[in-house]
């Protein structure tokens, strides 16, 4: 791939990655992944973490042709996870002389993952430190549990650069063109969803910058309209309503369940709801489900009692969305049972922890099939929702 301009002296030298089917084993990206990386040309130049150790020889290429034989002054390390990370050693055997900047958090785990003897030549900065390059500054601006301990982010001032981490991105690799909005959504809520208060506190510290570009470590380089990126951002980590509509996840086995959740998409639809998404638990994609779940603002879950339970997959989801701490939403609940209906209770009770949960006042109970009785609740939860 070689490298591009960011700008006249910042150079992306990232890959992108077809050969991926699971990132993070178990997130389905059909599209691949981008693992990027930036050189900043300067007086001493720096190297911007690395990449996927599948990949490490060709980002070296990469690397070697923006640096157009100069020698690397520093390679930083924002986070170490291995998608970024893994090739920290190989790059250190062509550039040994080359300074590793990070944090106090980063050396210990970069020891973990290579030994003790890996980048004995390094600089630890601290929150707000800077790096002087010659023309550029780098300023560090630590982001703890965006979404690992020891990530921080890097401003340039000079060129009013935003090196983001992993803020900012999104499943996909650069040669294929998406939606940003979908994949970014899933990304974020499948990774970094939990830490929605660090978001916000990172997105506080950013608020004073002066920001004209966004390089992330997954992900295009954004350049134009970043308050509708910002935006975005400030809505999931808030836990805030993104559209209006409703969500309806299901588990069903023999099909009732399912024709009470059909019933109640139609009867929203024709009574005007701006937006039904109808998702079978058992067929979707749960990292897909899970994203709707946090774009819209009212929810509802439909499951059959299971061995005195939820069904499975309800449980995974369910679990999904707690683990992400789901909150400021409203959630509704069909049952069902064929002598002993426990799901509605199971379900509430795995939100018991959840923040600002409303509870609609209708439940929906089948026994077995649904009945005029149930047609009756389905008809009064669809006003309640709407």
């Amino acid at each position: 791939m070689g490298f591009s301009k960011v700008t006249d002296t910042i150079l992306y030298v990232g890959v992108n990655d077809h050969q991926i089917d699971l990132f993070e084993g178990q997130y389905v990206v059909p599209d691949g992944m981008a693992y990027n990386s930036y050189v900043i040309l300067d007086e001493k130049p720096a190297v911007m973490d690395s990449v996927d150790i599948h990949f490490a020889d060709e980002w070296l290429d990469n690397v070697a042709q923006a640096l157009d034989g100069k020698k690397p002054e520093y390679l930083v390390i924002q986070h170490m996870e291995p998608d970024h990370s893994a090739s920290i050693e190989k790059f250190l055997a062509v550039y040994p002389d080359t300074k590793v900047v990070g944090n106090a958090k980063t050396f210990p785990m970069m020891q973990q993952f290579f030994g003790a003897g890996i980048a004995p030549n390094r600089e630890v900065v601290a929150n707000g430190g800077t790096l002087e390059l010659g023309a550029h500054t780098l300023t560090f601006v630590f982001a703890p549990m965006v979404h690992w301990p020891e990530v921080m982010v890097t401003y340039d001032s000079l060129d009013k650069v935003l090196f983001s981490a992993d803020g900012f991105g999104k499943f996909g690799a650069l040669d294929v063109e998406q939606d940003w909005a979908c994949e970014a959504r899933r990304y974020y809520f499948g990774i970094v969803g939990k830490y929605g208060a660090q978001v916000q506190a990172l997105l506080k510290k950013a608020a004073t910058l002066d920001i004209q570009t966004i390089c992330p470590l997954h992900g295009p380089v954004l350049t134009e309209n970043l308050s509708y990126y910002i935006n975005l951002y400030n809505t999931w980590s808030s836990y805030g309503v993104e559209s209006e509509g409703v969500m309806i996840a299901y588990a069903s086995v023999y099909g009732n369940t399912k024709k009470a959740a059909e019933k109640l998409a139609e009867t929203l639809k024709a009574k005007g709801c701006p937006k039904v998404v109808l998702t079978d638990l058992a067929r979707c994609d749960m990292a897909e489900a899970v994203e709707d779940a946090f774009r819209y603002g009212k929810l509802v879950l439909a499951s059959m009692t299971y061995n005195g339970d939820v069904f499975p997959f309800m449980r995974t989801f369910i679990d999904g969305l707690t683990e992400r701490a789901y909150q400021n939403r409203t959630i509704g609940v069909i049952e069902n049972g064929t002598w002993a209906p426990t799901a509605g209770r199971v379900i509430k009770g795995m939100f018991e922890k959840s923040k600002n949960i409303t509870w609609l006042e209708t439940t929906v109970s089948i026994r077995s099939a649904v009945n005029e009785a149930n047609e009756a609740q389905i008809e009064a939860m669809a006003d309640e929702l709407l």
